[in-house]
């Protein structure tokens, strides 16, 4: 492993949709993303359409930094994501922001595929 410094300020990729963006920096061979979604945000809106999908087929583990989003599962359950929680989601769910404030999360699994047809 090399030293290795990099930053959201200079992704490596940006996956654009309305209302949002997901970036992409791989460091030592691993992918994080960075998912920034503005109020009115909804993943089967505004991704799973032009994916092909009706709900997101990725897992992730995320850590909300800013703002509060909602997750419903295929099985009907559903949280409310807020800022310093760390949450496992497994595939087959939809989200979509909560209130008036951006939305802003880090994804440390699932970043490499995640907004990819």
């Amino acid at each position: 492993m090399e030293l290795e410094v990099k930053s959201f300020d200079q992704p490596d990729e940006v996956v654009q949709f309305e209302k949002g963006r997901f970036e992409r920096i791989t460091v030592a061979g691993v992918t994080v993303g960075r998912a920034t979604y503005e109020p009115g945000w909804k993943w089967s809106e505004h991704v799973g359409p032009g994916l092909g999908q009706a709900s997101c087929p990725v897992e992730h583990v995320v850590l909300v930094v800013a703002g509060r989003a909602a997750v419903a599962m295929d099985d009907g359950r559903t949280i409310v994501m807020t800022a310093g929680d760390l949450v496992a989601v497994p595939p087959g769910h939809d989200s979509w922001v909560v209130g008036d404030d951006p939305y802003v999360s880090l994804h440390f699994q699932g970043a490499g595929e995640y907004g990819s047809s």
